[in-house]
This record gives C-alpha cells, structure tokens and sequence, in this order.
C-alpha cells in the first residue's frame, strides 16, 4: 500500500526505484574515482606507513629486516652527525625564512603601486621562483666555482682575495641560504601583493584622516591586515626550509667536511649510501614529527590572533 507523507502519498514502488538509482550513481562515481584512490593510497598511505613500520626495524634494503623496537630513535638522541645536520638545517632556516618574508613584504610593499612598467617588475621578481632547484643549483656551481666562476674573476678585477665559496665549510651554508633567498623570496612577493589587495581602503584612508603618516599605515593598518598572510608564509618557508635537499645535492653533497649536511640529506645519505634504512626512517619521522608541532603551534597562533 501507498504511505502518506503529509498530504503527499508516496509510491514504495517510487521509493524502490529512487533507492536503485541513488545506489547506481554511487557506484558510478565511486568506479570514476577509484582510480584516484588507489593512486593516493599506493604511493601515499601505504609508503608512509611502511616507512613508519620500518623506522622500527634494523634494514638494509637487501636483508630480511630484525624488529629493533626504539633503538633507532635512540641511537638518533646520541648520533653526532644526526645533531650536526639538525644544527646546520635551523641555521638554515632561521636566516631564510625571517629574510624571505620580511624581503618579500619589503618588495611588495615597493611593487604594489601604479607605475609604468610594474608589471615586467613583477614578472622579474618571481621568475626565480619557478626555476628548479637542480637548476639553480648548477648555474651557481658555474658561478661560484673557486678557479674558473665568474664570480672570483669579477673579485680579481676589483682588487679583492678570491674565495672558496663551495670548498669553504665557513661559507658554503650561508651560500646555500643566499641562493634559496633569490629563488624563494618571489613566492613571498606574490602572496603579499596580493594580500596587500585585501586592504581595506577605507581603514587606510581613515588612518590617514586621523593624522598617521605612511609609517604608521604600515603598522596599524596594513601588517594586522596581512597577519594571516603572514602566517601562512612563515609556515610554508619553515616547511621548504627543513626540507632543504635537493639544492644541497647539486652544489655540496652536504660538504665541505659535512657543513651543509642538513636533515633530509642526512636521511637519504643513511638510507641509500650506507643502507641503514631504518634508522633513515626513524630520522624522516624525528623531522615529520618537528614539522607537525611547528604547524600545530603556527595554527594555534593564528586562531588567538583572529579571535
């Protein structure tokens, strides 16, 4: 029999088909996005969860592996070059990411304005951006080569002493952290430029109003503005910055005498050089670990600040 909804009676023959034609539109889109799915748990889910099982096993890709428990982690808080490559990677991260941000909000700040030719600036500023990092890193190495780089010849011509630059463990890092800033800082423009389009023209005029120069603009008006811009670049720069590899393994391969070894150099160094596979996969989770607390802390800093 029919049941009635309200004044509306409903067919259970109706229902039936409405219920097979839900069932195949899942079906449906579940074949379509199947695909997708098995794509994202084979090379995503399952890698890291391999990994996270094997951070728990003494391996070398070839052996059967041996259940070591948290020894890895262990032998991790007392490794030497485990503590020299965190130490060199927050170096590294504490010069790039203050720099790439503040220069980058300095040059947009500079770029955000209605004149001719702003938009070939622009465009200048963030090509670096999307040149690889292999790619950097062999142009440098042309340019900074201690005998035959340009950049010793243009010294020579001025009158100054040559340097090592690569082959120099004082200064190959801080190198490694120049190139990074050329490259990343037009990420950080872009982002600000436009952040800096979501300011309300109306609190800048009325700051102007109420006599605050371009200073005070800046402060009161335009930086509180951007906070969540802000935020969200210190975070991306932070992770870019821990993750610091491929640059490291064009121009240094962690040299001179380990000073550019930074983490993830150290983790593929571990796992395909010496083949310690799972003590390679207790550091990336040491470092997966740091990244998580550092966006944690960053997200509970940006939602005090919103409220």
């Amino acid at each position: 029999m029919a049941s009635v909804v309200g004044t509306f009676t409903v067919d259970p023959r109706a229902r039936r088909a409405a219920k097979r034609r839900t069932r195949g539109e899942g079906l449906t889109a579940w074949a379509f996005v199947s695909p997708s799915v098995l794509i994202i748990l084979g090379l995503s889910v399952v890698p890291v969860l391999w990994s996270l099982l094997l951070s728990f096993q003494s391996n070398d890709l070839v052996s059967p592996s041996e259940w070591v428990g948290l020894a890895n982690y262990r032998a991790l808080s007392v490794d030497p070059a485990f503590a020299a490559a965190v130490k060199h990677t927050l170096l590294y991260a504490v010069l790039y990411v203050p720099l790439s941000v503040v220069g980058g909000l300095a040059i947009a700040l500079m770029l955000d304005r209605r004149i001719r030719f702003i938009g070939l600036y622009r465009t200048l500023v963030f090509v670096p951006f999307v040149v690889s990092a292999a790619a950097q890193g062999v142009l440098f190495s042309f340019v900074l080569d201690p005998e035959f780089g340009v950049a010793n010849s243009v010294l020579h011509k001025l009158g100054l002493p040559a340097q090592g630059f690569f082959s120099d463990p004082g200064q190959a890092l801080y190198l490694l952290v120049g190139i990074s800033l050329w490259s990343g800082t037009g990420f950080c423009v872009i982002v600000y430029l436009a952040g800096l389009q979501g300011v309300s023209a109306e609190l800048v005029e009325a700051a102007r109003i109420d006599g605050a120069g371009r200073a005070g603009v800046l402060r009161h008006v335009v930086l509180p503005s951007l906070t969540p811009v802000t935020i969200f670049l210190v975070l991306f720069q932070t992770i870019n910055a821990l993750q610091v590899f491929d640059l490291v393994f064009v121009t240094t391969k962690g040299g001179p005498l380990g000073s550019t070894t930074v983490i993830v150099y150290f983790i593929w160094e571990k796992a395909f050089k010496t083949f310690t596979a799972g003590y390679s996969a207790a550091a990336a989770y040491a470092l997966a670990v740091a990244l998580l607390v550092i966006g944690l802390a960053l997200q509970f800093y940006r939602r005090r600040v919103a409220r």
